[in-house]
């Protein structure tokens, strides 16, 4: 059976923990293939605001088998927090929460590499979560990495310590004042550790290849956005890992010919958390609105999001790298009360008009081109059918339709998992 991708199009941030728990209920099987703790995946509902980092959205469903794929990097300590964040809500996670073995592990010291390297930059610093992701997939990709498999054997301290001396000797390197006491935050992993090796590790490939061949079906589910894709992102303001639909088949390890429908998750508008170029950025009132009716803030790290209009440039390539095949339009509610809204459908790159997303994005080589659409005054948030929608909104979703010509599906209307919209 044919796996179901649900990736973000943009800079992250778009909402696709809600929407996995939204279509949680038509799967046996969620799936994490790529990222870790960086992430910030929110979900709402019973009044309730839950935020998932590395753990598959689909954790609230007991019926629904939750796997953390090979081509994600955990932290003890984090998933930990997030283990107790379940147990206190009631939610028996052991017997539903598989753990790759081929899936990394961020030890502490490449947290404390992280924050050296940022610091190292000053200026010139991506904007990085600080959450030790880049260092893990550096040493994955240097294949020094320590694996969740490796937990399972007797010499896995012995590696442990091999490779945090290591790290130690090139923090050392950047020549920079970061404080830390390593025995303390050693404690601290080695505790996250043992309650991580509770878990059932299973060899996900193996895993995912037989629920295929029994007719299981299965939604592999993106972190971060398109964007921020370490081949096909805004580099080097990107992540680590490939946030692609490419990325679901070596971090699950499907075969590319069993992919099936390729849900891509956007803003009805544009946000983007940290460094990098961003065209439609918005720096007047109508920006300073998005951020403060969307709650713009980063779920893992707080820091405000800057917002902008929607750009469709950015997203049509998102959308032919992906090959989506269904759109979900998030934070339709966020657009209301705006007198007329703008969509970007083109640059002006280098002094010539171009429709693709070139090379280069930076400020001094592109400028937006917009088009101009009249907005709407409804209060969308308790709407629950496409009939109630207004007129513009409608308008505006049509527009979109036609200029990225793959059908908008669902559209989100509030944070709660009650206020999605099928079409």
């Amino acid at each position: 059976m044919a796996v179901d991708l649900l990736l973000g199009l943009q800079w992250g941030d778009e909402g696709k923990g809600k929407i996995v728990d939204v279509l949680t209920s038509k799967y046996n099987i969620i799936a994490r293939f790529q990222g870790g703790p960086n992430a910030g995946h929110t979900l709402v509902f019973n009044g309730k605001k839950h935020v998932l980092h590395t753990i598959p959205s689909g954790i609230f469903h007991e019926d629904a088998i939750n796997l953390v794929g090979n081509g994600v990097v955990i932290d003890p300590v984090i998933f930990k927090k997030e283990l107790d964040k379940l147990t206190e809500q009631g939610v028996d996670y052991k017997k539903n929460l598989l753990i790759s073995r081929k899936a990394h592990v961020i030890l502490p010291t490449h947290r404390l590499l992280d924050a050296a390297s940022e610091t190292s930059k000053g200026k010139a610093k991506i904007g990085s979560t600080l959450k030790g992701i880049g260092p893990t997939y550096m040493d994955k990709t240097g294949r020094n990495g320590i694996r969740v498999g490796d937990l399972e054997m007797n010499d896995w301290k012995e590696k442990y310590r091999a490779l945090a001396n290591k790290h130690e000797a090139m923090i050392d390197f950047y020549n920079v004042d970061i404080q830390y006491d390593l025995d303390e935050l050693e404690a601290e992993f080695f505790e996250g550790v043992e309650q991580l090796k509770t878990l059932q590790f299973i060899d996900s490939e193996e895993y995912v290849f037989q629920a295929q061949k029994a007719e299981k079906s299965i939604l592999a589910e993106g972190a971060q956005g398109s964007l921020l894709d370490i081949d096909f992102g805004t580099y080097p303001f990107v992540t680590s890992s490939n946030t692609t639909a490419a990325g679901a088949c070596t971090g699950l390890g499907i075969a590319p010919n069993k992919i099936g429908d390729v849900f891509g998750i956007f803003k009805a508008y544009t946000t983007r958390v940290g460094s990098g170029p961003f065209p439609t950025e918005l720096f007047d009132e109508d920006g300073a609105t998005m951020a403060k009716v969307g709650n713009e803030f980063g779920a893992t790290t707080g820091r405000p999001r800057r917002c902008g209009w929607l750009d469709l440039v950015a997203l049509k390539y998102a959308c032919q790298v992906n090959g989506v095949t269904q759109l979900m339009m998030m934070k339709a509610d966020v657009l209301s009360g705006f007198e007329t809204l703008k969509v970007c459908t083109a640059y002006n790159y280098k002094g010539k008009t171009i429709t693709h997303l070139p090379y280069n994005i930076e400020e001094e080589n592109v400028s937006p081109i917009y088009s101009e659409m009249a907005g709407w005054k409804a209060d969308l948030t308790s709407m629950s059918e496409a009939s109630q929608l207004p007129k513009a909104l409608n308008e505006y979703i049509d527009f979109l339709e036609k200029e990225l010509e793959i059908p908008i599906k669902i559209v989100s209307v509030g944070p709660d998992r009650k206020q999605t919209i099928f079409r």
